[in-house]
C-alpha cells in the first residue's frame, strides 16, 4: 500500500501540538480536510483517531487509507456532542459565509477541556500563496494581483467572494468567542516552518511587521464553557 502524500505544514503543527497539548487526546477531527493528506499526516504524526470532512469529497486514496474522510457540512457536524479530543481546521473559516455557526459547531463537537487549532490566511498580508506547493508561479502572481485589485476596490472581504481570512484581532475574537480562549501561535509555526530563515522571521515578530508579512494566522486553545445545542 502506496503511503499518503506529504502535507509538510500539518507535520509542522502536528509537532507544535505534540509540545503544546499534554495528551492530544483519542479521536481528531480535521474541518475541511481537502483531499484528506492532512488528515493522514496528523494521524501519522499525533497517533490518533482521525476524521476528516469536506463538502467535496475528492479524497485521496491513500490518504483515506490512513484517515476516516467523509462529505460534511462544517456548519452542522453529524457527530455527538463532545465527541473529539481536537479540533483542527486549515484554511477553511474564510469559505464559509456563517463562520460563526461553524465555530460553534466545531465547540460542540469538542470535549471540555479538549484542544483546538484552526488556521486563516492574514487579512492583513502584503503577498500570499507563495509558499504553496504543487501551484505555478504564474497561479501564485495571478492570484495576488486579484487581491490587490479587491484590495483598491474595497472588495477584499470574505463575504465578497476574496480569498482574504482574517486580521489576527478578528481571528483571536472570534475564537475567544466560540472556545473561551486563543493563543497564536504563528511566529512559532513559521519559525519550524522555514527554519533556514529564522533570524528574519524573529526580527519581524519583534517589530510587529509579521502581522503584515505573515500569509496566515494560526491559533491554538481549549473548550472552556458549556456547549451549544446541535444543529
Amino acid at each position: 500500500m502506496s503511503s499518503p502524500p506529504r502535507n509538510d505544514r500539518a507535520a509542522v503543527l502536528a509537532g507544535i501540538l505534540r509540545e503544546r497539548v499534554r495528551t492530544v487526546g483519542r479521536r481528531l477531527l480535521v474541518v475541511g480536510c481537502g483531499s484528506g493528506t492532512e488528515a493522514a499526516a496528523l494521524a501519522a504524526a499525533l497517533g490518533a483517531e482521525v476524521v476528516g470532512i469536506d463538502l467535496a469529497g475528492n479524497f485521496d486514496p491513500a490518504a483515506a487509507a490512513v484517515a476516516q474522510l467523509r462529505t460534511g457540512d462544517a456548519t452542522c457536524l453529524e457527530f455527538a456532542d463532545a465527541s473529539f479530543d481536537l479540533i483542527h481546521s486549515y484554511h477553511v473559516l474564510e469559505h464559509i459565509p456563517n463562520y460563526n455557526k461553524a465555530l460553534a459547531e466545531m465547540r460542540r463537537v469538542l470535549a471540555p477541556g479538549g484542544w483546538y487549532c484552526i488556521g486563516t490566511p492574514n487579512r492583513l498580508r502584503l503577498v500570499g500563496y507563495l509558499g504553496s506547493q504543487q501551484t505555478a508561479w504564474r497561479d501564485k502572481l495571478a492570484w495576488n494581483a486579484a487581491d490587490w485589485n479587491a484590495r483598491l476596490h474595497g472588495r477584499f472581504r470574505n463575504e465578497l467572494g476574496a480569498h482574504a481570512g482574517f486580521t489576527s484581532a478578528e481571528l483571536q475574537g472570534m475564537l475567544k468567542k466560540a472556545f473561551g480562549n486563543a493563543e497564536e501561535i504563528s511566529l512559532r509555526y513559521y519559525l519550524r516552518l522555514y527554519r533556514n530563515h529564522a533570524g528574519l522571521l524573529s526580527a519581524l515578530g519583534k517589530s510587529g511587521l509579521s502581522r503584515f508579512a505573515f500569509p496566515a494566522l494560526y491559533f491554538v486553545g481549549t473548550r472552556r464553557d458549556s456547549s451549544p445545542a446541535a444543529c
